[in-house]
């Protein structure tokens, strides 16, 4: 006979579907990327501009991982998102990073406290923005270009 698997649906789970346990153990969000012209350049300004901290550089090899500021591996905040800057070395991420920028899109968001005073200090430090910062339903943004190929949104935390 083979093996019986209970139905998830709903109507005949042998217990409510909230109790499932979501993952075998704590299942978290550990890298994302985003594609980049220069991975080096992208570095420099990530850390030295926008005031990311850099995980693993390792320029032999153009690898670039940023984190959050203040994060470690062992603190509070362990187990920071890690940001690789990926090369656009290839043609379908290189396509990917151009249509979104030639659309206009971003291609992440960043969280800010506040998005006026970020604006504020990025245009002083040279930054270019698509406009001022703007309030809609979902709060208050603002679209820098990175110059390496991205458009980036602030939002309001």
């Amino acid at each position: 006979m083979g093996w019986r698997i209970p139905s998830l649906h709903p109507a005949g789970a042998p217990f409510p579907l909230s109790v499932l346990p979501r993952t075998v153990g704590t299942m978290r969000l550990k890298m994302c990327s985003i594609h980049v012209k220069d991975p080096a350049a992208a570095h420099a300004f990530y850390t030295g501009t926008l005031g990311f901290e850099t995980l693993m550089a390792m320029p032999e090899y153009n690898l670039f991982i940023i984190k959050d500021p203040g994060t470690n591996e062992q603190g509070a905040d362990a187990g920071s998102v890690g940001l690789l800057l990926e090369p656009s070395d290839n043609p379908i991420g290189a396509n990917y990073m151009n249509a979104l920028h030639d659309a206009g899109m971003p291609a992440i968001v960043f969280g800010v406290p506040d998005v006026q005073a970020e604006y504020d200090r990025l245009r002083e430090a040279g930054v270019v923005f698509k406009g001022e910062p703007a309030e809609d339903p979902s709060g208050i943004s603002a679209v820098f270009d990175d110059g390496c190929g991205n458009f980036v949104q602030l939002h309001q935390d």
